[in-house]
């Protein structure tokens, strides 16, 4: 079990009552001291002075619950998405509450959701008062689930070109799917791409939900641009 930004303990106490390891990381030096004398005869918590951005990450399968510094969610997300090959299966992650349904939410899709779609599942489970928190927060928080899918979308090997693939395709703000595959497919193969997927010809890359986007990319790596 991984702890990012671990505090006082609070949380850490809790997990060292039902994990068979914790791995408490907490970035400053005055809480990481205070978190080894709590814990210093619990024997299976770790606590790991430095930056929970570039700690190593385990290397066989683990999970991950933590009440997440606010300010490092969009970069500790990123992160634990960028290779779906990580031995991550499952995150619990307290995050503001706003950035917790706009990851989880299907539509109107980020690059960043739909990225992650094809290897992990994201939910929001539920909602955290700033009232629970001290000192409380200007905002209230929620639980944002990371599971990693036991049927992955896409293989592992198709990570690179798919994020070749969405990130062109959503491109500037305001772009259509259809201007930003006109270099891809024929408009009579686009036609039949929007109707076949159930999209609106003139959609907005964010209009597509993370299902759709996968099987886009597959359908265009089988269609070869031709003259109509």
């Amino acid at each position: 079990m991984l702890e990012i930004g671990a505090g006082r303990g609070l949380l850490t106490a809790e997990l060292a009552r039902w994990a068979a390891d914790v791995r408490a990381v907490e970035l400053d030096p005055l809480l990481a001291t205070g978190l080894r004398k709590r814990f210093a005869d619990v024997g299976n918590v770790l606590v790991v002075e430095g930056d929970a951005l570039s700690q190593p990450l385990p290397a066989e399968p683990f999970r991950i619950v933590s009440n997440l510094p606010f300010h490092i969610t969009g970069a500790m997300l990123r992160r634990l998405s960028r290779d779906p090959a990580l031995a991550l299966t499952r995150a619990d992650l307290i995050v503001e509450a706003g950035a917790a349904r706009k990851r989880a939410r299907s539509r109107p899709s980020t690059l960043q959701s739909v990225l992650w779609a094809p290897w992990y599942e994201l939910s929001v489970t539920r909602q955290v008062p700033a009232s629970w928190f001290e000192p409380p927060p200007s905002v209230g928080a929620a639980v944002l689930v990371l599971r990693k899918r036991a049927r992955p979308l896409l293989p592992t090997a198709d990570r690179s070109s798919f994020a070749r693939f969405v990130t062109r395709c959503f491109g500037p703000s305001g772009r259509t799917v259809r201007i930003a595959l006109r270099h891809g497919l024929t408009p009579r193969q686009f036609r039949r791409a929007a109707g076949e997927l159930g999209f609106r010809r003139e959609a907005l890359a964010r209009d597509l939900d993370a299902s759709q986007w996968v099987a886009l990319y597959l359908l265009s790596r089988e269609l070869k641009p031709r003259r109509d």
